[in-house]
């Protein structure tokens, strides 16, 4: 059994409670965050926190993020849980208060737990093979750049992945590929430029993402954030997503066209290696 943090305790999962007044559960008004662990140790620690914060301030959640010691919490959990490889999940709501539209009144606590997930990170079979996606609609509301618990319609589209027999779905607006469900969006082009979404209000600003750039760049590949069209991802070299617990996965399929040979592509394959050592020396 799990040892979870929540609210100032570690407890055994099965003793974690959360009022059913908690803003989370009645209105998805809480943030989160998913850290990955390698070989016992959090990646881009620092960069998940600030967007942390950056999340808690642009939905006004009254929480001070140094008033806890997340390092030693963290440290905490992967330690009592023997978590070598896999997650941490952390989430912040408003608090609890009777369900009224309006926000409770200023100092009402915040709920804040944490649990780990034990996966496997680096030996993921996808990255063998290559996902096949599907596009879909994006039909999330307009502040996908905050990472907010309100994941229904992703939780739908993954859904429509499985029946489809495909492995995930990339949102789309008009023809402009946005994200996918979980994860930043990439393509190779035929000339060797790395694309991927620039940033704003349309796009979670992936931590993953932001570290892939910068591998990118020093290993001399020419980086532009721009949107990018479904035609041109299916026109493309090679096509990737980057997440948090997919670190850098390869695509070889959308809407039934192969992208390139329909194989994971070299030059994905070696950013992935690229940024799992990055992983590995960071953590």
């Amino acid at each position: 059994m799990r040892t979870v943090y929540i609210n100032g305790q570690f407890v055994a999962e099965d003793a974690a409670h959360v009022s059913i007044f908690d803003r989370g559960l009645l209105f998805a008004d809480a943030v989160y965050e998913v850290f990955s662990v390698l070989d016992g140790r959090v990646i881009d620690y620092a960069a998940h926190m600030m967007r942390l914060e950056r999340s808690l301030a642009e939905m006004t959640i009254d929480y001070d993020c140094s008033a806890a010691d997340w390092p030693g919490i963290v440290a905490t959990l992967i330690e009592r849980n023997a978590l070598t490889e896999g997650t941490i999940y952390l989430q912040i709501s408003r608090g609890a208060a009777d369900r009224d539209f309006l926000f409770p009144k200023p100092g009402t606590p915040a709920t804040v737990f944490a649990f780990t997930q034990a996966r496997a990170l680096v030996a993921n079979p996808l990255a063998e093979r290559g996902m096949r996606i599907i596009t879909r609609p994006d039909r999330r509301w307009g502040r996908r750049d905050i990472k907010t618990v309100q994941l229904l319609y992703a939780s739908m589209m993954k859904m429509e992945a499985k029946a489809a027999g495909v492995d995930d779905v990339w949102l789309v607006e008009g023809d402009v590929v946005t994200e996918g469900t979980s994860q930043n969006a990439c393509i190779i082009t035929p000339n060797g430029l790395l694309v991927t979404r620039d940033l704003g209000h349309h796009i979670l600003p992936g931590v993953t993402r932001l570290s892939l750039i910068d591998i990118a760049r020093a290993s001399g590949i020419t980086v532009e954030e721009r949107p990018f069209t479904i035609a041109e991802a299916q026109g493309a070299a090679e096509a990737f997503v980057t997440s948090a617990s997919l670190f850098v996965m390869p695509v070889v399929e959308i809407d039934g066209l192969r992208i390139g040979d329909g194989r994971p592509g070299m030059e994905t394959m070696a950013l992935r290696k690229a940024y799992i050592d990055h992983a590995r020396a960071q953590g």
